[in-house]
C-alpha cells in the first residue's frame, strides 16, 4: 500500500494536447505555470522541442539531436500562469498538426546554489514533486552541483548547451542492481548502456549534489550545461528497471503504485532499441495499442501493437515480446509520472 503527499498530481505534471494553427497562440489549461516543457509535433517529423524557465523562453533543445541550444524566436515565446504561448514555428505550432507537450513544475528560474563544488548559475527545485533544473558551468575536473531536492535523484539528464554533445543520462537502475553511477546512456540515440566513470565520477547523487566526472559531455571546462534531475515521490513518480519475459500478450508487469500518466522505457543491454514514450492523454482507455513517440528520433507518432503497453491503475504491463519493451531476459529502465489517486500524508494510495 502506497502513500502520497501530493494531493493533485496535475499541479506538478500534466500532458497537454492541442492543434497547431501556424499563428501565435496561447496554450492554457495546463493547470500551472510550467518550468519544463517537452513538446513534439505528432503529425510530422519535426524535432522534439524542449524549453525550460531556467534558460528562458525561445531557448530550445532537441532530445533527438546533439545540437547546441538554439534561439527560436517563434518557438515557445513565454511561460504563462496556466500554460505557455507559442509562435509560428512548426515544432510546437504547425498548422493543422497534432501537438503534445509534457509539462513539469519546478520553481521558476530558480537561484544560485552553493551546495556543490561548482556554484550553479541557477537551480530551480521543487522539493514536493522531486523535480530540479540546474544550469552550471563545467570545470573539466571531478566536481559536484547542488540540486536542491533534499533527497537523492534517481535520474538525471544533462545536455551541454555550448557544444554538440550527446545527452547524458544517469539512472539509478541503468544496471538493475542499482549501481547506475558507473554507467551512462544517451537520450538522443538507441545505444545500449556503457560504462565510464568520467560521466558521474562513479558516484551516485546524494541528498544535496549530483556528482560529475571530467568528461566533456557533463563537465567540460568553461562549457555551459543544463541538467534535469528527478527524485522519486511516492504516488507521483517512479524510476526503476525490469526484466522482460518475452511473452507476447502477457508481458512483464511493473508496479509503480499509481497509474502512469507519462511513461518512458529504454532497453539498456541491447543497441538499436529506442526510447519509447507513452502517455494516457494520447492513448485513452487502459490498453495501449502501441501509440508511441520516440525521444531519440524525429519520427511522427505511430501506432503498433508491436509496442503495446497496458497502463493500469497501479503500474504498467507489456503486451508484446518486442525487444523495445519486453524482450526475453532483456533489461529495461523506465521513468514514470503518475496520476495520484488520493491526497494526504496519511491516506493510502491504492489501485482502483
Amino acid at each position: 500500500m502506497a502513500y502520497t503527499t501530493i494531493n493533485k498530481s496535475t499541479d506538478y505534471f500534466n500532458t497537454k494536447l492541442y492543434t497547431g494553427t501556424g499563428s501565435a497562440q496561447s496554450i492554457s489549461s495546463v493547470g500551472f505555470q510550467p518550468d519544463w516543457v517537452w513538446g513534439k509535433n505528432r503529425s510530422t517529423t519535426n524535432f522534439h522541442a524542449l524549453y525550460d524557465a531556467v534558460r528562458g523562453s525561445t531557448k530550445v533543445l532537441q532530445s533527438n539531436t546533439t545540437t547546441v541550444e538554439q534561439t527560436f524566436a517563434q518557438g515557445l515565446t513565454s511561460f504563462d500562469s496556466d500554460g505557455f504561448t507559442v509562435g509560428t514555428d512548426g515544432d510546437l505550432n504547425g498548422s493543422g498538426n497534432n501537438i503534445v507537450t509534457w509539462n513539469w513544475k519546478a520553481n521558476g528560474q530558480g537561484s544560485a546554489n552553493t551546495d556543490g563544488t561548482i556554484n550553479t548559475t541557477y537551480t530551480s527545485a521543487n522539493t514536493t514533486a522531486g523535480i530540479s533544473i540546474i544550469k552550471y558551468t563545467g570545470t573539466g575536473s571531478n566536481a559536484t552541483i547542488g540540486h536542491g531536492l533534499g533527497v537523492a535523484p534517481k535520474m538525471v539528464m544533462v545536455k551541454q548547451l555550448s557544444n554538440t554533445r550527446d545527452w547524458s543520462i544517469y539512472h539509478k537502475f541503468t544496471n538493475p542492481d542499482g549501481t547506475g553511477a558507473q554507467y551512462y546512456m544517451h537520450l538522443n540515440n538507441s545505444d545500449a548502456r556503457a560504462s565510464n566513470s568520467a560521466f558521474w565520477n562513479n558516484t551516485d547523487p546524494t541528498n544535496q549534489v549530483v556528482n560529475l566526472g571530467s568528461i566533456s559531455n557533463t563537465n567540460q571546462s568553461s562549457g555551459t550545461y543544463i541538467a534535469y534531475c528527478f527524485a522519486e515521490k511516492t504516488g507521483f513518480s517512479k524510476f526503476g528497471s525490469y526484466l522482460g519475459n518475452g511473452n507476447d500478450g502477457d508481458g512483464s508487469f511493473i508496479y509503480t503504485g499509481f497509474k502512469p500518466a507519462f511513461l518512458m522505457i529504454k532497453c539498456t543491454d541491447t543497441s538499436g532499441e529506442h526510447w519509447h514514450i507513452h502517455d494516457t492523454k494520447r492513448q485513452t482507455g487502459n490498453l495501449n495499442t502501441g501509440r508511441y513517440l520516440l525521444a531519440n528520433t524525429s519520427d511522427a507518432e505511430s501506432t503498433s501493437t508491436s509496442y503495446a503497453v497496458d497502463i493500469i491503475s497501479n503500474g504498467f504491463k507489456a503486451r508484446t515480446n518486442n525487444n523495445s519493451v519486453n524482450g526475453s531476459s532483456k533489461t529495461y529502465l523506465y521513468m514514470a509520472f503518475g496520476q495520484s489517486l488520493v491526497g494526504s500524508n496519511n491516506v493510502p494510495c491504492t489501485a482502483r
